[in-house]
Parts: C-alpha cells; sequence; structure tokens
C-alpha cells in the first residue's frame, strides 16, 4: 500500500487488476464530457484560478472528478493513519533497514514483466535486452533478487517503465485527474496503464484464482507495508507546511508523471 505523495505506485498493483477495470469505466462514464472537450474543435480560455498548469498542453490539470478525489484521498490518508503506518513502523522496529531494502528489491525483481514490455513496446530493444540482464543477474547472482548486483557491479541500471507513459509516448492525453482507493493519485491513462501492467503477471494465467488472488493480494500488502517503512517521514513535511494538502498532492504527483513522461520521450533512463 503506498501512499507516495508525488506517485503512487505502481507496483503491486496485479491483485486489484478487476477492481480497477471497474473504477476505470465508471471514470470513463463521469468524465467523459470532459475528455470529449479536450479533444473538440472549440477552446475555452483556462480559468483563472484552480490548479496550476500541468503537462496537459499548458491547461490546467482536468479534474472534473474532484468530489471523489477528495474523499478518496481522505479515505487512503485514514487508512495510512490507523492501520498502514502503524504496522509499518512496528515492522521497521524489528527488521533492519538493508533487510527491508532486500524485500524491496526482490519485489522490483518479480515486476521485471511490465518493463520489459513497456519498452517493447516503445522499440526500446537495448532496454528491453538490459531488463532481462538485470533480472538473470539479480535473480541468480543477487540471491533471488534481494541484492541488486546488475546495478552494482555491472552498471545495469533500472528503467521504471509503465504502460500508462508508454500510452503517453504514442500521444494519448493524460485524462482526468483520479485518486484510486489505497492506490493513490493517478490519472484515467495511467489508471488504464496500472490495469494493462497488472494484466501481464503470469501467475494469473497458471494458477487457479483461489492461489493467484491471495498470493497477489499478500504480495501488495507486504510490498507495501515494506514501501512504507522505509518512508516512514512520508506526509510530516507536507503536513507541516502545505496549506492545501489535496493540491499538493495533485500537483507533485502530475509533475513528477510528467518529468517522467518527458524522459520516455527524450529516451532517458530513469529509476524509481
Amino acid at each position: 500500500m503506498k501512499f507516495e505523495l508525488a506517485s503512487c505506485p505502481v507496483r503491486a498493483a496485479r491483485s486489484l487488476s478487476g477492481f480497477l477495470a471497474a473504477v476505470v469505466i465508471a471514470a470513463l462514464i463521469c468524465v467523459s464530457p470532459a475528455l470529449a472537450g479536450e479533444s473538440g474543435a472549440a477552446s475555452t480560455p483556462p480559468p483563472t484560478s484552480g490548479p496550476p498548469p500541468g503537462p496537459n498542453n499548458g491547461q490546467p490539470y482536468p479534474d472534473p472528478l474532484e468530489p471523489f478525489n477528495n474523499a478518496m484521498l481522505n479515505f487512503n490518508l485514514k487508512v495510512d493513519q490507523y492501520v498502514v503506518f502503524p504496522i509499518a513502523r512496528g515492522y521497521a522496529a524489528v527488521v533492519p533497514r538493508p533487510a527491508r531494502v532486500s524485500v524491496g528489491n526482490f519485489f522490483n525483481n518479480v515486476s521485471v514483466i511490465p518493463r520489459f514490455a513497456n519498452n517493447l513496446f516503445q522499440l526500446r530493444l537495448a532496454r528491453a535486452g538490459t531488463e532481462v540482464a538485470r533480472f538473470g543477474i539479480n535473480t541468480t547472482l543477487g540471491v533471488g533478487g534481494l541484492f541488486d548486483l546488475a546495478d552494482g557491479w555491472f552498471g545495469l541500471k533500472e528503467n521504471r517503465d509503465d504502460f500508462g507513459l508508454t500510452l503517453g509516448h504514442y500521444g494519448v492525453p493524460t485524462g482526468a485527474y483520479l485518486v484510486l482507493p489505497f492506490f493513490g493519485p493517478s490519472t484515467i491513462r495511467d489508471t488504464v496503464g496500472l490495469v494493462a501492467d497488472g494484466a501481464m503477471n503470469p501467475l494469473d494465467y497458471l494458477t487457479p484464482w483461489y492461489v493467484y488472488i491471495p498470493a497477489n493480494t499478500a504480495e501488495f500488502a507486504i510490498s507495501g507495508i515494506n514501501y512504507r517503512s522505509l518512508h516512514l517521514n512520508l506526509f510530516e513535511e507536507v503536513d507541516r507546511y502545505a496549506i492545501d494538502l489535496y493540491g499538493s498532492v495533485q500537483d507533485g504527483y502530475m509533475q513528477r508523471r510528467a518529468n517522467q513522461q518527458k524522459k520516455v520521450d527524450e529516451g532517458t533512463v530513469f529509476g524509481p
């Protein structure tokens, strides 16, 4: 469960891919007038107030779902306050940081397929090969992925790519801003990408539902708690200085994704 302010991790999303598909459909129905307005011939001048300009062609972030998004942000914060953070703090107290970093490395290693596939979709064949090499090195020499020796020993950098960025690379607009329960900030495009990346999990096709659903749920929970344990001060600075928490989370996420999209389009490798 990852409540990163500038990004909501899109890792460990497989267990809820069906639910997210329903969210996508509902959101598309809700925002179809707004999306149609973006693609129409007529345009309206940007409002004089509201969120700061974002990566959507210089226009303010489209946010027709703001009431829903606000509710989901508050829900996620409560889940973090009463469930995730206490567990993560206790976990951090008994598990040394190097061990928790290794757990994170393991989950990054087993999530290689979406990174590999999206590099292929973008025709970055060399980077797709790098992901395969990283997986082989870290799975063997790195003891099942617990240690990132591909980077430390061989200088093979992970390229944290996803299908949302692939869609953006081919010109698909971000669509409306959307806050997902448990996953946090997203957009219509990134939510579609989240579902697509989750559908690349081979476990879902090789095992019955009563095996892969508990397995994916456990992966989602463990990786989320582990991530939160490595970022225990995640909200402190924002809570202290942000006048508008909702706007700060939105702006941080949209700017981070715009920066990642720029690097994808330029062909620059970027990590977590």
